[in-house]
């Protein structure tokens, strides 16, 4: 098999999976925000949550179910900040995913990565990384809701967490997206093998 990548493309190309993958899997698993209610964990991500309330028929009383689940829908998101980060986040993470698919193509496929295709590849790993950056600095915004500051004791503010503590989850997606700005849109310039002159 031929390959369209130099040396550094190949470098390039398990970067942008890895972190493509960091991304991707912090966006998805709810353990960006971590608090707890009525003495039981709970834990927030962009669109999923950990442990919520729920009303016992046959106590009528309010327990929380411990396991982890989607919103119901898109509206039920407990903030609009949320709602926003999770869309933002997610095309980024959408972008790094489409990049990283692409150069690993790249290792099998000939005449797949030139120079100027690398350097395109790069530019959108650097908005995907961007976008990705800006959900989670807008997620602390979100911080305010009822749902979060009855997790966080009723402590908690926008920027301000309370007696919550942000989870593994929003480092490493924040992390794939640092790395993707700053190491895989500069190998991505190096990546692509010099094209070939065709005499027509």
């Amino acid at each position: 098999m031929a390959s369209s990548l130099t040396c550094a493309g190949v470098i390039w190309t398990l970067l942008s999976l890895l972190c493509a993958a960091a991304s991707c899997v912090g966006f998805f698993m709810p353990y960006w925000l971590l608090g707890s209610q009525m003495d039981k964990p709970v834990s927030f991500g962009t669109f999923r949550r950990c442990s919520y309330p729920v009303r016992d028929e046959e106590s009528q009383a309010t327990v929380i179910l411990e396991q982890c689940g989607r919103y119901a829908s898109f509206q039920g998101i407990p903030s609009l900040e949320w709602r926003i980060c999770t869309v933002v986040t997610g095309v980024g993470c959408g972008l790094l995913l489409l990049v990283a698919l692409t150069a690993l193509m790249g290792c099998c496929i000939s005449d797949l990565i030139s120079r100027t295709v690398g350097r395109v590849a790069g530019g959108i790993q650097f908005v995907g990384g961007l976008l990705i950056g800006s959900g989670c600095a807008l997620y602390p915004l979100g911080w305010d809701s009822e749902e979060v500051r009855q997790t966080c004791n009723n402590t908690s503010d926008q920027f301000e967490l309370g007696s919550c503590e942000i989870g593994w989850a929003y480092y490493c997606t924040g992390a794939g997206a640092a790395a993707a700005m700053l190491l895989c849109t500069w190998m991505a310039c190096f990546s692509g093998k010099k094209q070939k002159q065709y005499p027509y």
